[in-house]
């Protein structure tokens, strides 16, 4: 008699997570090209409400944190975060899908802001949340899939704890 092995969720899987973090790297990339090619540096381009359009560079990490490291250091620094993400993903058990989604996206955001800082030396942001007296920091499409991953993992272990609790009782 032959067993069939258990299916795994798709994104525990190698070719779809890196399917995923491909696509996550292709838009980011091709948005950043759209928005270098067209959009004018510093000036504001009202979308809607409280929501502009704003072409800058970053030249630190997410949300210009350590600006004043050399190129060569933040690479390093991503470069060891994506193998953090990577080596936690492999550890997480393959029905937590929820929290593979959400490393698929971190790892892609990260490349998409590794390759930025690779080829320019800085990170493409322009997206711009304010109103008149108030204005979030400008950001892109990889940091929001990077924001978006960690808030994903953190849901997948509130209900994985929450189911953990109930299996107790």
């Amino acid at each position: 008699m032959s067993q069939t092995l258990p299916k795994l969720p798709v994104l525990s899987r190698v070719v779809p997570m890196l399917s995923l973090i491909a696509a996550a790297v292709a838009v980011d990339q091709v948005i950043k090209w759209l928005v270098e090619t067209r959009l004018p540096f510093n000036e504001l381009m009202p979308v809607v409400p409280m929501f502009a359009l704003y072409r800058t560079w970053n030249e630190g990490i997410a949300f210009s944190l350590l600006g004043g490291l050399p190129d060569t250091a933040l690479l390093v620094l991503t470069g060891l975060v994506i193998l953090f993400v990577l080596y936690l993903w492999w550890r997480t058990p393959p029905g937590r899908g929820i929290a593979h989604f959400g490393y698929a996206l971190i790892i892609g955001g990260a490349l998409g802001n590794l390759v930025d800082r690779a080829i320019y030396g800085h990170v493409v942001d322009y997206i711009l949340f304010h109103t008149e007296s108030w204005s979030f920091a400008v950001f892109n499409l990889a940091d929001a899939f990077i924001s978006i991953g960690a808030g994903l993992i953190v849901l997948d272990e509130v209900i994985a704890t929450l189911a953990e609790r109930r299996n107790r009782t």
